[in-house]
């Protein structure tokens, strides 16, 4: 079963019962008893999830825990399938088209310098907002005037096993093997205690609290234990046509690169790869069950939304591709979740397509906050309250100037900056492996489509 089929068989929980929870809500915030934010992201991790049914050997208790508290958003993507654009894109609510900032080393500080991140926002509106770990990319950080009461950057972890690691790529930068050192000497684990321990003391005002945790990002290195429990021999590959790119316009080849899985593949080294990433998807789901398990013996349980996200997602050999930057669903589809005392209920599942872009004027309504001009995402209010409603406006991912995927629940549609194109309907192709535009004329219902789709491009690319 692959992962369409399992989320198939996953029902939406329905409106019932929200009612009288979203009046609770509004009523607490007219008191002034405002909650508080549990802000946990989550680098490079896709949808090998047990909830999301990405991968049928993910071993991701903790995340599937949370899930189930709330709302999951079944089918969430990022402005872009890059670190630093798609995390500046979440926390200023600007879209990487609007601003310019495309790529991993664009300064978003420089080029939006008035731009109020989110928690600059929770800050001016009485909120105490400390960080720690991997929030905005490592080296496009928010750390100016008002920015954060405290905030703890991501640290160092132990170098792979006497510095040799099971693989190491250079050419693609791939690498992973067992650290030298335990769980302890994590950067991770130490994001997780001091979070728990945030939640343990005694706050005079609403918190902000932001959580960054950076596994599975590369190096896929992480304690011997965790790669125990997946054995290269027993793990499932990723379901793959090796002609899949043939239908692709050379722009979309370009970012796949498919010399670096061809050059994994010939090495063998295509399972043990597979087994180290979910070996890092398990470590990190350890440590979100840490501070999940904080916050359920602090006194803010009640009163504490919590909303969980990863900045994008990753190939592990889909369309001949690895790693992130690319525009297909393996690249853009990344986690969302909310769990929003008063309001959400357990179980709640959201198959609309929704962004990242999204969470900052969601968490501004959960939160009572002053209202921002200018974000360009919309409330998932709707969704918090009814998992099964619609909205009109599909996801839209961006990779570089020009580059654009928009998603529906049933279609992909791509369009290359030299104006070629690419659509896949997820109806009878989940694994896009059929381009109904190129390289050969398409029907007029496919053309009709695509054109339906392109108004909503957008209209500024700066």
């Amino acid at each position: 079963m692959n992962r369409r089929d399992f989320l198939k068989k996953c029902a939406v929980v329905g409106a019932g019962g929200f009612l009288l929870s979203n009046q609770a809500l509004e009523v607490r915030i007219r008191s002034g008893k405002q909650p508080n934010v549990l802000f946990i992201a989550i680098d490079d991790l896709n949808d090998w999830i047990g909830c999301l049914g990405g991968h049928p050997d993910a071993k991701t208790p903790n995340l599937d825990r949370l899930a189930a508290r709330g709302v999951l958003f079944t089918s969430a993507h990022c402005a872009a399938p890059a670190c630093n654009p798609s995390r500046a894109a979440l926390m200023t609510g600007i879209l990487p088209s609007t601003s310019g900032v495309y790529k991993n080393p664009d300064p978003w500080r420089e080029i939006m310098p008035d731009v109020i991140t989110l928690n600059q926002h929770f800050r001016a509106n009485g909120y105490k907002a400390v960080g720690r770990g991997k929030i905005y990319h490592g080296s496009q950080p928010d750390t100016g005037p008002g920015a954060w009461d405290e905030y703890i950057p991501k640290g160092s972890d132990p170098p792979a096993l006497t510095s040799h690691p099971r693989y190491a790529n250079p050419t693609s930068n791939i690498e992973w093997g067992p650290v030298d050192g335990t769980e302890q000497d994590m950067d991770d684990y130490k994001v997780a205690i001091w979070t728990a321990e945030q939640l343990q003391q005694k706050h005079d005002k609403p918190f902000f609290l932001a959580c960054g945790f950076f596994k599975p990002h590369l190096k896929w290195c992480v304690p011997q234990e965790y790669f125990d429990m997946f054995l290269p021999e027993n793990v499932t590959l990723p379901n793959i046509d090796e002609n899949d790119l043939d239908d692709v316009p050379p722009e979309g080849v370009k970012m796949a690169k498919p010399a670096t899985h061809e050059t994994i593949t010939s090495q063998n080294a295509w399972r043990d790869g597979v087994a180290a990433y979910l070996a890092c998807g398990a470590f990190t789901d350890k440590q979100v069950g840490r501070v999940l398990d904080a916050l359920d013996k602090s006194p803010y349980c009640d009163n504490t939304i919590i909303v969980l996200w990863s900045d994008h997602g990753w190939h592990l050999g889909e369309k001949l591709h690895w790693k992130k930057f690319a525009l297909w669903e393996e690249a853009t589809h990344n986690l969302l979740m909310f769990v929003v005392p008063g309001l959400t209920r357990p179980g709640g599942r959201c198959n609309q397509p929704v962004g990242l872009i999204d969470i900052y004027p969601t968490l501004i309504k959960l939160c009572g906050l002053s209202p921002r001009e200018g974000l360009e995402g919309g409330s998932l209010m709707p969704f918090l309250k009814e998992p099964g409603a619609t909205w009109e406006r599909p996801a839209l991912t961006t990779h570089g100037q020009l580059n654009h995927s928009l998603r529906t629940k049933r279609w992909r549609y791509i369009r290359y900056i030299e104006g070629t194109e690419e659509l896949y309907d997820h109806n009878n192709d989940e694994l896009e492996w059929t381009n109904l535009l190129w390289p050969e004329e398409p029907d007029l219902e496919h053309r009709e489509v695509a054109d339906e789709l392109a108004k909503w491009l957008p209209k500024i690319n700066y």
